[in-house]
């Protein structure tokens, strides 16, 4: 048995999980006052508790300490909340990058392949192509960009084969 199978089997581990459970189920029965919360949970599929507890322990607490240590007379406190702040920023705005990445990412793919776009082909001749050309120090061509016809191709094989 795992150390992490042992924890979770503790008397002390199952009996705090029951606890946040009931704490959670009367958390999104208290929520469910509120149609908005629902329609949110119903759109997105993230449960309204959820959203309750990160707006409030990522956002408002932080925001109330922040103003908490804005009229305490030490830095300290200025200085904590600042970092916070710099980080959340920095985390949100990551965030909308990365979700942005994978709207351009999808959009990428389904240019590579759907074949009017011809995007695989575009990609390889003028970026892939070169590229490994140039590693390999080759000036011969991989692949042809003209269009081969069975006979230009049985004669490139004969005269590949016959050197």
């Amino acid at each position: 048995m795992s150390t992490a199978q042992k924890v979770q089997q503790h008397p002390v581990f199952i009996q705090a999980q029951n606890k946040a459970n009931y704490y959670l189920s009367q958390l999104d029965k208290e929520l469910t006052k509120y149609p908005v919360l629902n329609t949110f949970e119903q759109r997105t599929q993230v449960p309204k508790a959820y959203v309750a507890i990160t707006t409030v322990s990522g956002w408002a607490l932080p925001a109330y300490l922040s103003f908490k240590a804005l009229e305490t007379p030490g830095q300290q406190d200025d200085i904590q909340w600042l970092t916070y702040w710099v980080v959340f920023g920095f985390l949100n705005f990551t965030e909308s990058i990365a979700l942005g990445m994978v709207l351009y990412y999808t959009v990428f793919i389904l240019w590579l392949q759907l074949p009017v776009f011809r995007g695989a082909q575009v990609t390889y001749l003028s970026i892939i192509k070169p590229v490994l050309l140039n590693v390999s120090g080759s000036s011969r061509a991989v692949a042809p960009t003209d269009t081969v016809t069975a006979d230009g191709l049985r004669d490139r094989v004969n005269t590949a084969t016959a050197d």
